[in-house]
């Protein structure tokens, strides 16, 4: 490069035969002294080594001679000042090229070195030649390192040492040297040659902004060394890093041209801080949408703290993905669980609040609570320390007014509970390695529609992602596969859980999930459940086995459809519930499961798929559909689908309603569940009081409530043999349970009839 050629830039000063005037003996600004009618200083014409030459004699401790024009220093730019003296009479001075760097035509920019080496004449006659280069980059070659404020310069040269002495000088020549820097013509350019120093201290970023807009499309290098940049940078074209960079927490790197975290890596070292750096950027810059881990393995030793990462934003509603990676998880005492125990008091009148809380300062925000009365997957959402209170992302079912409780801080790979609000986030295609030393991803205590599909999730410790709060409103969980690390463990021995939800609209979809200790804890309603296999077998033989999904609300308003459920049950609980004891709420309802697989093997006859378990008494089933189901037990066969799991309370079936199982297949159950249920029973002798029992098709123990069909099945007749034609009268809700039907005949008969029952009233 040579912008005397390509820019047309006059560099070279006019030569001494054109008069002394734009010669100064000072620094060469506007209105410095000149050698024009010096009577130290003439033109000599004729010199035998030079032709024309200026000759001097030298009466200063340091004679200077600048051209008074305003030589131009672009960025990039490297100038080589020459010149050749010789001494012709009375002391020898020394000789060396120096130069006025200028802001403007009255404004010097301090503090640069201003000459070159100086060089020591020795004879008389002899020509020497001096020069120096001078430039932004502080380049091996470069005498005189000016960085980016200078924007022009008054060049020539000094005499230094003893007076006296007479010295000629040959016209000076200046001349664009940048090409020898350069290993490549028009292909990139260096941040060292914009003035950055890569010496780890000084501020680059004004030199990286600057080669950015010298770069025009081409590449901008950053070459070997260590460069601070303690401003935000944004880089426009396409950088690539031989060096590396070092920035503040709270500065921001943006690489708009190559947007990935193998860039981003190059550029900081260390992989954790190239993550965090780049998140950073994702979250404060319009340009991209997403993170590209570039297929890159991140090692990590300890949470990564997300929103203290971005350090700027503390709520973020704008979509986001982070794609195509791995966390890798070593071994680090930063992923010991925090547990704290402390006394607080609770009241059902501010349900989310414990308060009087001992130690709270102690007790982090993202905490699971655990203690008496304490329903599944309760989480610290805040805290006030001086008040002693901590909020809770959902009631307690039936703490004491004061009691003990325990609050563990699981250890997440990627932690964003810092955000009081994150939406629209998304992670797609990354492997968690977390080998049972950690958990996996925290979510934001408020947001919705967090994202995450195509990822692995594998040995968890605990968890494997986490709501703490309502951040997952219209979470969607799509083409996962959560490994546990328990599965050598008993099922009921496991205590991992693959995620939880607080909030509504839960999208779970085509998803796998092994051997975890739960599955899913849901809580909220709307939610859609399909196209998911779970399973939580183990190798005891008649084993007890545990719940994978677990739905915590009452009237949930969410369909599970199209799933595979192995060697695990639903639960349906109220334990979200500061009050579980029905009053004026939506009962146990709004839930259908259709079309699923539900097998189990090797399991102890009690076992069923279909669990209710309310907290408090007063409940009832209204809205509950079990349809086009298929139930498959081996290796043993269970005793029925669906029970009622009454460690509380039980359910009030004299208010069922609208519930309906039909259209299944049961294979290796003794007891099909049908409702409703058309039997055929027959009565062999002559009575006039028939009682049919019913009572094991119908759900959950469930009472006759509604007999909707009653037919003969051939002739009923009389012990004379004589047909009876009437209806009998139809008692439902019969005998001590509730649970018969009774037909009184006109007059004692015997025969065969088709019962048709339900153990609800359809409306």
């Amino acid at each position: 490069m040579n912008k005397a050629i390509t820019d047309g830039l006059v560099l070279m000063p006019p030569p001494f035969a054109d008069g002394l005037t734009v010669w100064s003996s000072e620094d060469g600004t506007p209105g410095s002294a000149t050698y024009h009618n010096d009577p130290n200083a003439a033109f000599v014409p004729a010199d035998q080594d030079f032709g024309g030459a200026l000759e001097l004699l030298k009466t200063q401790g340091t004679q200077k001679l600048r051209y008074t024009g305003e030589t131009p220093l672009l960025p990039g730019c490297y100038l080589r000042i020459t010149a050749r003296v010789k001494a012709v009479a009375g002391n020898l001075p020394a000789v060396r090229i120096a130069g006025w760097p200028g802001q403007n035509s009255t404004s010097k920019v301090g503090g640069l070195v201003e000459f070159g080496p100086a060089t020591q004449l020795t004879a008389y006659g002899e020509v020497v030649e001096v020069s120096a280069i001078v430039g932004s980059g502080s380049r091996t070659g470069v005498d005189m390192v000016w960085g980016m404020q200078p924007v022009f310069g008054h060049f020539g040269l000094d005499l230094t040492g003893p007076n006296g002495g007479v010295v000629r000088i040959d016209d000076i020549a200046i001349e664009d040297v940048t090409s020898v820097f350069l290993r490549k013509m028009m292909d990139w350019v260096d941040v060292r040659d914009y003035g950055a120093k890569g010496d780890g201290s000084t501020d680059d970023s004004a030199a990286f902004e600057a080669a950015d807009a010298a770069a025009d499309g081409r590449t901008v290098l950053v070459s070997a060394g260590t460069y601070r940049l303690n401003q935000n940078v944004t880089m426009a074209n396409t950088v690539r890093f031989e060096g590396q960079v070092t920035m503040p927490v709270a500065s921001r790197l943006v690489l708009r041209k190559n947007f990935d975290l193998p860039t981003y890596i190059d550029a900081f070292g260390d992989e954790v801080e190239a993550f965090k750096k780049a998140v950073q950027a994702l979250l404060n810059n319009a340009d991209h949408e997403s993170l590209d881990l570039g297929g890159r393995r991140i090692d990590v030793t300890e949470p990564i703290d997300v929103a203290a990462a971005v350090e700027n934003q503390s709520a973020y509603e704008i979509r986001r993905v982070i794609r195509n990676g791995q966390f890798n998880v070593q071994s680090s005492a930063a992923w010991t669980t925090g547990v704290v125990t402390s006394t607080a008091s609770y009241n059902t009148s501010n349900p989310k609040r414990l308060t009087n809380v001992s130690n709270v300062a102690n007790i982090e925000v993202g905490a699971r609570v655990s203690g008496n009365g304490v329903g599944r997957e309760v989480y610290v959402t805040s805290r006030n320390v001086g008040g002693g209170t901590l909020d809770l992302s959902q009631p307690l079912y039936g703490a004491n007014p004061s009691q003990s409780y325990t609050f563990s801080r699981y250890r997440y790979v990627l932690d964003f509970s810092g955000f009081s609000k994150l939406s629209k986030f998304t992670l797609t295609d990354i492997e968690f390695q977390l080998d049972g030393r950690c958990s996996g991803i925290m979510m934001a205590p408020e947001g919705e529609t967090f994202h995450v599909k195509d990822c692995f999730i594998t040995k968890p410790k605990d968890r494997g992602i986490t709501s703490p709060g309502r951040g997952c409103q219209d979470l969607q969980i799509d083409r996962c596969h959560f490994i546990s690390n328990e599965q050598q463990l008993a099922a009921t021995q496991r205590v991992s859980v693959g995620f939880n939800v607080n909030a509504n609209d839960a999208k779970i979809r085509d998803s796998r999930f092994q051997r975890l200790g739960t599955t899913m804890v849901l809580f909220g309603n709307g939610h859609l459940i399909v196209g998911n296999h779970w399973f939580q077998g183990d190798n005891v033989v008649n084993g007890p086995r545990t719940p994978g999904l677990i739905l915590t609300e009452t009237n949930v308003k969410t369909v599970i459809t199209g799933n595979y459920i192995d060697n695990s049950f639903i639960e349906w609980t109220n334990e979200h519930d500061a009050e579980p004891s029905f009053a004026s709420e939506f009962s146990f309802g709004g839930l259908t499961i259709t079309g699923n697989i539900f097998t189990a093997n090797d399991v102890a006859s009690s076992f069923s798929w279909i669990v209710v378990k309310p907290y408090g008494a007063g409940h009832f089933l209204q809205g509950f559909h079990v349809t086009g189901n298929t139930f498959k037990s081996l290796n043993g066969s269970i005793d029925r689908v669906e029970r009622v799991d009454s460690s509380f309370a039980g359910l009030d079936l004299s208010q069922s309603r609208e519930v309906s199982f039909a259209a299944n297949t049961f294979n290796g159950v003794s007891q099909r569940t049908i409702n409703p249920v058309t039997l055929e029973f027959s009565q062999p002798n002559n009575a006039q009081t028939w009682t049919l029992d019913p009572s094991d098709y119908l759900p959950f123990g469930g009472w006759t409530r509604t007999v909707t069909g009653l037919v003969p099945d051939g002739d009923i007749l009389t012990s004379g043999a004589a047909g009876v034609f009437d209806m009998p009268a139809i008692t439902p809700l019969d005998g001590a349970g509730n649970d018969r039907v009774r037909l009184d005949w006109s007059v004692p008969a015997r025969g065969r009839v088709q019962l048709t029952v339900r153990m609800d009233k359809p409306v």
